[in-house]
């Protein structure tokens, strides 16, 4: 993420009033296990669910910093609901 990027997340979040909260899902059953465990994520299989997946405790904008840190950009994001979805990409 760019500055000027974080910069506008941090006037929403303060204009928001909303505290960021965990769980974040970062990965599915078949992700990394070396960026999991960089991550801080554990595979999880959640009540209801017959698949499991990769959720840590950090905030998405804690994250998101710790991919970008790898050479991780977002190129998109959308909201579901109360869900935010983040797309990333890495060059090779």
């Amino acid at each position: 993420m760019n500055p000027e990027t974080l910069r506008n997340m941090n006037k929403w979040q303060k204009k928001s009033g909303k505290i960021e909260k965990g769980p974040t899902i970062v990965g599915d059953a078949n992700s990394d296990v070396q960026l999991m465990n960089y991550l801080g994520a554990k595979k999880v299989l959640q009540q209801g669910n017959d698949y499991y997946q990769y959720c840590c405790d950090h905030t998405p904008r804690l994250v998101l910093n710790k991919l970008e840190e790898l050479g991780y950009r977002v190129v998109a994001m959308t909201g579901i609901g109360q869900t935010c979805i983040w797309t990333l990409h890495k060059e090779s």
